[in-house]
């Protein structure tokens, strides 16, 4: 059987069960904070757990590496949508220790997609067309120091309420401990 198909399947008794009836909230925040996280398996249950949060708390965005790296992205886009349509009143970027991003090399990143089929002519053509990709594959060597970055360009977005507080994070994968980096209260 295969993975998706194990999924339907559970779903199904899942519904058929109600078990859904335990997880229902509202779309509204009850914590009124949006989280920008990390998409580590690790964090899945560790992150709301260390933070005291339970199903409707927050409104947590997930990326590779916590990273805000355009500032009119999807990722940003979230948080002001979190912001002014959902009652969120303040943001919490986490990274984390260990982070795969942090020993990401764009280069070899690219090699896989040529294994997986990505041709070199693909690559050349986006190249041409301005899009830097080892730049936009590039991770970070300090955990601190992207969570700052993240923070201050959510923070400084032009169109970020300016009394709204950025905190930013990192959390032990393995623990569950977190290290204040950005204390958005003191800014």
């Amino acid at each position: 059987m295969s993975l998706l198909q194990d999924i339907l399947t559970f779903n199904e008794e899942f519904v058929a069960k109600k078990e859904y009836e335990k997880f229902q909230t509202t779309k509204f925040p009850n914590k009124k904070m949006v989280i920008l996280s990390c998409m580590d398996t690790r964090l899945v249950e560790l992150l709301p757990n260390a933070l005291n949060l339970r199903n409707g708390d927050v409104k947590i965005v997930k990326n590779a590496g916590a990273i805000v790296s355009h500032p009119f992205g999807s990722i940003m886009r979230s948080i002001l949508v979190a912001v002014y349509e959902l009652g969120a009143d303040e943001v919490c970027v986490i990274g984390h220790h260990d982070c795969g991003m942090s020993k990401i090399n764009s280069a070899d990143v690219l090699e896989k997609m040529k294994d997986q089929g990505v041709t070199q002519e693909t690559i050349d053509t986006l190249d041409y067309a301005g899009v830097d990709l080892h730049k936009w594959l590039e991770g970070f060597e300090s955990v601190e120091e992207s969570v700052r970055h993240s923070v201050d360009v959510i923070g400084k977005h032009p169109l970020f309420p300016k009394n709204t507080p950025v905190h930013g994070m990192a959390i032990d994968p393995e623990t569950g401990k977190l290290d204040l980096i950005v204390d958005g209260y003191n800014k």
